[in-house]
């Protein structure tokens, strides 16, 4: 608490520590949260599976694409940014585990529900990255001479060098 204002001045430090927050302590809860799904119950209704995955996919996808449409035009964009902003991971996991640690959805439910959130991260993102993919955003691939000449500015590359020898 005493430190608490100094440190909230410091910008350095407040990143330094929220990117230790994320990239250590967050595995931990996921790990958590994963280990109490039952595989057994997943297996024994497959399809209450599948239609909880359609229903939240479908939902994502009705309440984005259309908003994103007016601020993308071209086609695959708008289908790239939808699904891949159609995750819910972090939200849907602590309300699950909330519910299940307060007793409100038995253990089967907590599966089917982690289990629904974890595919419709996973899902939409590989089918976003490999078929919708807006590849004229990316930028072009650098050869390796370029390389070079970027990353030692004021050095001459090997070429150069044997053209000047000459």
């Amino acid at each position: 608490m005493i430190l608490a204002e100094s440190a909230a001045r410091d910008t350095f430090f407040v990143r330094r520590l929220r990117t230790l927050t994320v990239g250590f302590l967050t595995p931990f809860y996921f790990i958590r949260a994963g280990s109490l799904v039952s595989l057994p119950a997943l297996m024994s209704a497959p399809l209450v599976f599948l239609v909880l995955f359609a229903g939240k996919t479908a939902s994502k996808i009705f309440g984005l694409y259309p908003f994103i449409g007016i601020f993308r035009k071209e086609k695959n964009e708008r289908w790239y940014y939808t699904l891949m902003m159609s995750t819910g991971l972090t939200f849907g996991t602590i309300s699950a585990l909330y519910g299940y640690s307060h007793g409100i959805v038995t253990k089967g439910q907590y599966s089917f529900l982690v289990a629904t959130v974890i595919a419709s991260a996973v899902i939409p993102t590989l089918i976003a990255n490999k078929v919708f993919l807006p590849r004229h955003l990316l930028p072009k691939p650098v050869s390796a001479d370029e390389a070079a000449i970027t990353a030692a500015p004021g050095r001459r590359t090997p070429k150069e060098e044997d053209m000047s020898e000459e």
